[in-house]
C-alpha cells in the first residue's frame, strides 16, 4: 500500500527524498531511484509500505549472522525494491521489480510471529531494508513494545543517511552488513551507489548494535587481495572482533563472471584474518567455518552447515576466559 514517506523535503509540486544518500530531486509523477518512492503533487509516498514477498523462518546463520544467538531461527521477511543495482544481484526478481506482494500490517506481523516456536525474532531482509523503512521502523518499534527479548535484524546495503539510520537503531539487535568493495567506482559503476556513506553507517551501526560485515567477492572484479587488505583493515579500525563474511560469487542477473576460485576466498580469508579475529568464506561447502578463540584457539562453536553446537554458556572462552564477541 501507499503511505507518506518520512525524510524528505518539499520544493514547490516536486520532493527531495532524504532518505538514502542518492538524494533524489523526484518531479510530480516520477519514482526516486529505488523505483519504490514516488512523488504525487508534492507528496512522498512509499509504495512499498507492508508489501510482503518473501517470508519464511531461517537459522540465523543465513543471514549470514555467526556471532549473533548461533543455532537459533529468526523470521525473515521482505518487500521489493531497492537503492542499488547490482548487476550480480542474487535477489534480482524482487530487488529491481515488481512481484507479486501480499499486505501485512505491523500489528498483524506481531502476530505471526507469536503463533511461531522457536524464534528469536524478525529479520527484514531479502531486498534492502532501509528503503522499506517506515514499515520497518513502525514495525521493529511495534514488536519491540509487544514482545519482551525479541530480536530485530538488518540485512542491509548500508546505503542510508545518518539521520534516518539513527532513528531506526534504538530498534535494531544486530545487522549484516554489506561492503561491496573498498572502491568507489566499483560501487558506482557495478552498484549504482557510493563507497563512503557505507563506511559511515558501518561506523554508527557497530557503536550501537551487533555488526557483521559481508563482501561478495566478484571474481576479476573485487576478489583482489589487496582490495580484501584494505576492507579488513577498514574493519579493524573499528573493531578487530567485527566478523567479516567472504562469500562466493555465482553467475546470477547481469553478471556473467565465472564463480569465484574458491583457492582466491581461502587467499583472501588469510589476508583478512592479520587484521580480523573471526573471518568466515560463505557460499563454499565443505570448510571449516567453526569460531575460534582468537587467544588459545578452543572451539567456541562448531558448525558444520546449519548444524550448530556451542562450546560455552557466556561470551568467555571456558579455557582461557578471553572474552569472545558473541551474542547469547
Amino acid at each position: 500500500m501507499e503511505k507518506e514517506a518520512l525524510f524528505y523535503e518539499k520544493i514547490g509540486g516536486d520532493v527531495n527524498c532524504k532518505l538514502c544518500p542518492h538524494n533524489c530531486f523526484i518531479v510530480d509523477g516520477e519514482f526516486g531511484k529505488c523505483n519504490v518512492r514516488v512523488n504525487h503533487e508534492g507528496i512522498l509516498y512509499t509504495t512499498n509500505y507492508g508489501e510482503i514477498t518473501s517470508m519464511a523462518q531461517d537459522p540465523i546463520e543465513k543471514k549470514p549472522l555467526y556471532h549473533f544467538k548461533p543455532g537459533s531461527n529468526i523470521l525473515s521477511v521482505g518487500s521489493f525494491g531497492c537503492n542499488f543495482s547490482c548487476g550480480f544481484c542474487q535477489n534480482h526478481i524482487i530487488s529491481q521489480g515488481r512481484p507479486r506482494s501480499e499486505y501485512l500490517s505491523p500489528e498483524k506481523l506481531v502476530e505471526v510471529y507469536e503463533d511461531l516456536e522457536d524464534n528469536i525474532g524478525v529479520a527484514f531482509t531479502y531486498n534492502e531494508p532501509s528503503i522499506w523503512y517506515e514499515y520497518v521502523y513502525q514495525s521493529s518499534k511495534l514488536l519491540k513494545e509487544k514482545i519482551k527479548d525479541i530480536s530485530i535484524v538488518l540485512v542491509t546495503n548500508g546505503y542510508i543517511n545518518e539521520e534516518p539510520i539513527k532513528k531506526l537503531l534504538p530498534y535494531v539487535d544486530a545487522m549484516n552488513i554489506d561492503l561491496k568493495s573498498f572502491n568507489n567506482e566499483y560501487y558506482s559503476g557495478t552498484c549504482g551507489g557510493s563507497l563512503l556513506p557505507v563506511l559511515s553507517t558501518i561506523r554508527t551501526a557497530s557503536k550501537e548494535c551487533h555488526v557483521e560485515v559481508t563482501t561478495l567477492l566478484v571474481n576479476g572484479e573485487n576478489d583482489s587481495s589487496l582490495e580484501v587488505e584494505k576492507i579488513a583493515r577498514f574493519i579493524a579500525s573499528l573493531n578487530r572482533d567485527i566478523p567479516l563474511h567472504l562469500s562466493r560469487c555465482f553467475p546470477s542477473y547481469k553478471m556473467e563472471n565465472p564463480a569465484t576460485n574458491i583457492e582466491v576466498i581461502n587467499e583472501d580469508r588469510k589476508i583478512a584474518e592479520q587484521y580480523l579475529n573471526y573471518v568466515y568464506m560463505g557460499n563454499v561447502a565443505s570448510i571449516d567455518n567453526s569460531t575460534y578463540c582468537p587467544k588459545c584457539g578452543y572451539k567456541i562453536i562448531e558448525r558444520d552447515g546449519y548444524h550448530i553446537n556451542v562450546n560455552t554458556c557466556n561470551d568467555l572462552c571456558p579455557k582461557c576466559g578471553c572474552k569472545i564477541n558473541v551474542v547469547f
